[in-house]
């Protein structure tokens, strides 16, 4: 099976409109079905095409081998492989099944890339990370970002414990067409930068806190309460969900 992505699309319909290919082998290119049935998964084939983003696979909950067999399906298709959520023992027995992964552990994600990336961005996507216990999820959202096409800066340990490192990028937070920023705690950095720029930010609440945290409820409700206009929250410790959907923004 051959993944129907945006490029492989425009580049039969454009080789139909010269003659270089007639409509009954373009129809033959592209009439299979959108998912691959693997019988404990159906993979969706397609989703690049109707979402912008090929389908990523969620490792917890999972096998190793239905990992393995996702991921090589997405591969022997031509999409590139996005794990997310992998904790180190599980990556192991998948990146020995699947060589090509690299595995990078600070963020959790295993990836491969079916060739160099389209620059798809129009401006630099910036993650912003309050404090160093973020940073797991922050290089969640860093590195999918990147993975989709994205020029991708970091700026890290900032938190409103110490406000004036933040002043100190001052420009730089100005200089981004979208901004992450992943805090855990009170949740209060989002509404700081927030006030700060005249860009879209998206927050990501963090479980990293005290008990009265509640595992990031707290800062979910602060950011979901911000009185910085503009300020867009995910969920809690969705690093992944906040890249899609600067993505989406900045492409």
């Amino acid at each position: 099976m051959t993944a129907v992505t945006p490029e492989r699309l425009r580049e039969i319909l454009q080789r139909v409109a010269s003659g270089e290919v007639d409509a009954e082998a373009a129809f033959e290119s592209i009439k299979r079905l959108p998912f691959e049935d693997l019988g404990f998964a159906k993979v969706d084939h397609h989703r690049a095409l109707r979402a912008g983003v090929p389908e990523v696979i969620f490792a917890p909950g999972k096998t190793a081998a239905q990992i393995v067999g996702v991921a090589r399906a997405l591969r022997d298709a031509g999409h590139s492989v996005l794990i997310t959520r992998l904790n180190p023992e599980v990556a192991a027995d998948v990146t020995a099944a699947v060589p090509e992964l690299t595995y990078a552990a600070h963020a959790r994600i295993a990836y491969w890339r079916a060739g160099a990336p389209a620059v798809r961005g129009r401006g630099v996507i910036m993650v912003v990370a309050a404090g160093t216990a973020d940073l797991p999820v922050a290089e969640e959202a860093a590195l999918t970002a990147e993975l989709l096409g994205h020029t991708v800066e970091r700026i890290t340990d900032v938190g409103v414990a110490g406000i004036h490192r933040l002043f100190a990028h001052h420009e730089r937070l100005r200089s981004a067409s979208v901004l992450i920023v992943v805090a855990g705690m009170e949740g209060a950095l989002p509404s700081v930068v927030g006030g700060l720029v005249d860009r879209p930010l998206i927050a990501v609440p963090t479980s990293i806190g005290y008990g009265a945290s509640f595992g990031g409820l707290a800062a979910l409700l602060a950011m979901l309460n911000s009185c910085a206009a503009g300020v867009t929250v995910v969920n809690i410790d969705n690093g992944f969900g906040a890249a899609v959907a600067a993505h989406l923004i900045n492409r």
